[in-house]
């Protein structure tokens, strides 16, 4: 059973922690507040040329059609997925990251529409944002200075700054709570993506809020099916939800 903008599920009951102030936010970049663009695809391409598959070979289609299932985990751990050895899933990840680095070089990088203000709201009313992503720590950086983020939010962390794993496990969640020290319990934390990965890493968590956003990979069922609590068009609404509570 699902639930709406509101946070309420089919029977109109509030299923979103109702009474318990949201002190600490965990947003995704690409697809939530970030615009993706086809971008994490175009610098597959490059990586996937770069191992020598070939782009109209069915093996490349299988891969494509992985990359987008997967929206949202850890890159390098989708390439250990499709290359079987580590060597060639690290090729393939610095290959990717080569690309999209370029991309977002050359202007191909824009905050969502209602993104910015979207976080200095909520960082107004008092609340703490961390930004999350599944690219490396280098590549995170290159796309908050080309969008001039460097002072938006409070913190931001890749998976490499959890451990090494990233979405959908909860660990990129609870390094941002035991990083801030921003909220004294889970149920006070809000995690907030595009895709079904971000709500399994919300749901594991334990937070109290789990919302999906309907900007990037995932629709509404499987953000649903994954976890989330409420299902938002996009992140500008983010601080009526959270704001009311």
């Amino acid at each position: 059973m699902g639930t709406d903008a509101t946070g309420t599920d089919a029977t109109g009951t509030d299923v979103t922690g109702a009474g318990v102030r949201t002190r600490l936010v965990v947003l995704d970049m690409a697809g939530t507040t970030v615009a993706d663009g086809g971008l994490v695809e175009r610098a597959f391409e490059a990586a996937a040329l770069d191992l020598g598959v070939d782009p109209v070979s069915a093996e490349h289609d299988r891969m494509l059609d992985y990359v987008r299932t997967t929206m949202g985990e850890s890159k390098i751990s989708v390439f250990r997925h499709l290359f079987a050895e580590e060597e060639q899933a690290q090729q393939a990840n610095r290959a990717f990251e080569r690309a999209y680095d370029g991309l977002v070089d050359a202007g191909h990088c824009a905050p969502l529409p209602g993104a910015e203000d979207a976080i200095r709201d909520l960082r107004k009313a008092g609340l703490t944002v961390v930004l999350t992503t599944g690219f490396s720590g280098p590549t995170q950086q290159r796309i908050i200075g080309a969008l001039g983020w460097q002072d938006l939010v409070d913190l931001a962390l890749c998976p490499a700054d959890a451990g090494g794993r990233g979405r959908p496990y909860p660990d990129l969640a609870l390094a941002a709570l035991l990083r801030t020290h921003a909220a004294d319990d889970v149920s006070e934390l809000a995690v907030v993506g595009d895709t079904g990965y971000d709500m399994r890493c919300g749901a594991s968590a334990g937070a109290g809020v789990v919302a999906g956003v309907l900007t990037g990979a995932h629709d509404a069922a499987r953000l649903r099916a994954d976890g989330a609590t409420a299902v938002l068009g996009s992140v500008a609404e983010l601080p009526g939800l959270l704001l009311s509570r």
